[in-house]
């Protein structure tokens, strides 16, 4: 009876460690290859550990090409697109959640409706407008659609209707407005949730490729992906640079969850119950 007690965490940890080494190999792999030297890259048998660590991989990554450039960019435009989502899905839903007005309901779920649209319907309109607007080949242009986030609207009305219209309306009898409001009540009590938006918003940004593919075409100007796919097509055998480049990519994403994944918790779990 014990024996077939332990039987079962046994075989679970054992397979569950055992998907996590397959998940672990092409970080490991990818670590391994961005510390050897350009020779060591094609020696039979692989190396997974380098009997010589070198650094020539990130060497040249930052010589060849403006990749602290790109990772600045990169950081700007994430940084600037979380704040912008976080703002605008704050408001938005406030007014969605505490506000009556005629034809709330309506609005919210025209507003909703949107998402079911998918992103590559709307990306042409989108480029032909910022085109008209002349604001191709800008941040402004890459940010600007950004503003617009049904689903963080959606979450973030949700959490703010459980807030207690108690303390809204104790504070309309102090004589606060709605700024007020807003800024003394509901941001505070929302901050679990904000955090959560920012993380997986932060996270989105940093990683995508497509859009600003199709918004930006000066160098200066590339965020990370667009510069790791321009050094895929001029060092595409130079795996200890593309290695380099990838793990610097990665290295900000880990580190936010790292010190956020207390929040992210958090905020998944508030999700959940509600």
């Amino acid at each position: 009876m014990t024996r077939n007690r332990l039987a079962k965490p046994l075989l679970f940890y054992s397979f569950a460690s055992l998907l996590a080494v397959f998940a672990l190999i092409p970080f490991f792999w990818m670590v391994s290859t961005s510390l050897k030297s350009k020779g060591a890259l094609i020696s039979i048998p692989i190396e997974w550990i380098p009997e010589k660590i070198s650094f020539e991989g990130y060497n040249k990554i930052f010589t060849v090409f403006p990749f602290a450039k790109a990772i600045f960019n990169s950081l700007f435009v994430s940084i600037a697109s979380t704040s912008l989502v976080i703002a605008s899905a704050l408001m938005a839903a406030y007014v969605f959640a505490k506000i009556e007005f005629k034809g709330r309901e309506v609005v919210f779920a025209l507003f909703l409706a949107t998402m079911m649209v998918p992103g590559q319907v709307t990306m042409i309109p989108v480029f032909l407008v910022l085109k008209e607007f002349q604001l191709l080949n800008s941040f402004t242009g890459l940010l600007l659609p950004t503003i617009f986030n049904p689903f963080a609207i959606f979450m973030l009305r949700q959490h703010i209707k459980t807030i207690h219209n108690d303390f809204v309306d104790a504070a309309f009898i102090d004589g606060a407005s709605q700024a007020n409001i807003f800024l003394r009540i509901i941001v505070p009590l929302s901050m679990p949730i904000v955090a959560t938006l920012g993380i997986v918003t932060f996270m989105g940004a940093w990683n995508d490729y497509f859009w600003p593919l199709i918004v930006l075409s000066d160098k200066e100007l590339m965020t990370l992906p667009l510069a790791l796919n321009s050094l895929n097509g001029q060092y595409a055998s130079e795996y200890n640079t593309l290695m380099a480049g990838s793990l610097i990519s990665m290295l900000p994403i880990i580190l936010l969850y790292i010190f956020a994944q207390g929040f992210f918790k958090t905020g998944l779990q508030l999700g959940g119950i509600k």
